[in-house]
């Protein structure tokens, strides 16, 4: 049944890490540093695990390396695993969804083409998109205006949502965000608009209130999934001061690498740090982390350890 698949479905709670995908110093897939980061991920924690999003370099690949990306991590994972679809056509959407499918996996991702502008135009093309997928295939809707330039209001959710129920989950990566949250909710509330889960994104920067909003979860890359994992275990506890702590103490480094292209340098350099990738490195064209960033993200580390000593490296 659509959006049951292995427990991804419209209840999904919890926290999907979208994956980086790492690279040799030369720009070749590293699949030991997969394998090393798929087993970190679900040790962490992880409810499941998001691969070939935008964060997972996912433009830069070969149509065959993203497929083999896709049977190694799911052949791996323990975990659901959602796979990112997102392209400029629908055959290699198809293709990828369908082999992605036809090796285990629970789900796939799909964004907004960057040309739509009118409701029209995004109406028709998420229908064209459903079409090509299979109107079976459970997905996840990515809502992320700042990256893609589409716009989608919450009207238009709520129409996406009634028009295709195969859409099981809303990553709303929308800055400001909040309030669209509270507004689905409230719509879900009396009854105008079907139940689905939302999953956060933005590098956590918002995870201190989105759970208070209504998230289930987030779906995102900061380095340290284990500590999303904990803080959404405190927003379920109502722990509400302890989950404020935790993330006031990761703050600083979520922000650092929310930087605009930097950034993923700036996460894969932590998770290198963390023993769990061999290189830092981005498949080109991407920007290196200079001599002087790396001292600046060391000493938030440094800082970080303090306030929150799970965080320390070894």
């Amino acid at each position: 049944m659509a959006g049951e698949r292995m427990g991804f479905g419209t209840g999904t709670t919890g926290v999907y890490p979208i994956a980086a995908t790492p690279f040799h110093p030369d720009g070749r897939l590293d699949g030991a540093s997969l394998d090393r980061l798929t087993d970190f991920y679900q040790e962490s924690g992880a409810t499941g695990i998001t691969i070939l999003g935008i964060m997972g370099e996912a433009q830069k690949l070969e149509p065959e390396e993203a497929r083999g990306i896709a049977r190694q991590v799911v052949a791996r994972s323990r975990v659901p695993v959602v796979v990112g679809v997102s392209a400029p056509g629908f055959a290699a959407m198809r293709r990828l969804a369908r082999e992605a499918m036809e090796a285990g996996a629970a789900g796939v991702m799909v964004a907004p083409a960057p040309h739509l502008r009118s409701d029209e135009q995004i109406g028709a093309w998420f229908a064209q998109a459903v079409e090509a997928i299979g109107p079976d295939v459970p997905w996840v809707l990515q809502d992320y205006p700042l990256t893609l330039s589409v716009i989608l209001s919450v009207p238009m959710i709520a129409r996406i949502m009634s028009e295709h129920p195969s859409c099981v989950m809303l990553k709303a990566e929308d800055w400001p965000g909040l309030e669209k949250i509270s507004a689905l909710r409230r719509l879900q509330a009396e009854g105008k608009l079907r139940p689905f889960s939302i999953l956060t994104a933005n590098g956590g920067l918002f995870l201190d209130f989105e759970p208070e909003r209504g998230a289930d979860g987030a779906m995102t890359g900061y380095a340290f999934p284990d500590m999303l994992v904990e803080l959404m275990r405190l927003h379920r506890e109502g722990a509400r001061e302890a989950a404020h702590d935790l993330f006031d103490a990761h703050l600083p480094l979520i922000r650092y690498e929310q930087q605009p292209g930097v950034g993923l340098s700036v996460r894969k350099y932590v998770l290198m740090r963390r023993g769990i990738i061999g290189s830092e490195v981005q498949r080109k064209p991407g920007p290196a982390l200079s001599s002087t960033a790396r001292a600046e993200v060391d000493y938030l580390l440094e800082r970080l350890a303090r306030r929150d000593p799970r965080a320390a490296l070894g």
